[in-house]
């Protein structure tokens, strides 16, 4: 809600009144009672809009349940997008602030010659960039204390310099290519660090350090001209 078109959007009313969907409704009242000039408390309440994420998600999302963050607002974005579009054509303000694209470039080796490799080049939208970060240290420094690796976001973000290649299992080794074709007014950017395991749920400690003013990002996503 800090981010200036999206909440000018919301707090108009006669923007979405198109839409029957409680969702987006209960969003647009909760940024409007946030942003309201004689509000004075430090704080609203937000249950009518919980109400409606619990009844628009069935249930996936509940108000005593903890939940994955970057799974709500990546369901959450979707959700507003496609409630706002319904059967109109045309971009949804959702769209206008966090939608990017990107080049995806997959690799499969077919058969058992090494040299049969399928290509295949694609074009994908994307609301949130997920980031890889490297694998913890099984090892403790010599006083016995967890070593917390650091690591630059230049680095990180090389993934999708079209160049970098990473392997997934999809459902044979793949090796894919990532570039960046248009990066979105706001860029959301997600660390994954919590792997799931059979018996329990992994956290990746790495510290990611990134610039507070003046992030660029030219010089490591190097966009088509112009």
């Amino acid at each position: 809600m800090r981010v200036t078109p999206l909440r000018n959007f919301f707090l108009i009313p006669e923007n979405y009144q198109h839409t029957r969907s409680p969702l987006v409704h209960r969003f647009g009242e909760l940024t409007r009672k946030i942003w309201h000039a004689r509000n004075f408390k430090g704080q609203v309440n937000p249950h009518l809009f919980l109400q409606a994420v619990m009844e628009s998600s069935e249930k996936r999302f509940l108000t005593d349940v903890q939940s994955d963050p970057a799974e709500f607002i990546s369901w959450l974005l979707k959700t507003l997008h496609a409630d706002l579009r319904g059967s109109k054509k045309g971009n949804t303000i959702i769209q206008q602030c966090f939608q990017g694209e990107m080049e995806v470039v997959k690799e499969i080796h077919s058969g058992n010659e090494a040299d049969n490799i399928i290509m295949e080049t694609s074009r994908m939208p994307f609301l949130i960039l997920e980031l890889d970060l490297p694998p913890a240290p099984l090892f403790k420094d010599v006083m016995e204390q967890n070593i917390i690796p650091q690591v630059p976001l230049f680095n990180i973000l090389k993934k999708f310099d079209g160049e970098t290649v990473t392997e997934v299992l999809d459902p044979h080794i793949a090796r894919m290519r990532y570039r960046i074709t248009r990066l979105p007014q706001h860029l959301i950017l997600h660390m994954h660090r919590f792997t799931k395991n059979n018996f329990f749920e992994e956290k990746n400690p790495t510290l990611v350090n990134f610039p507070m003013k003046n992030l660029e990002l030219k010089d490591y996503m190097p966009l088509p001209a112009p």
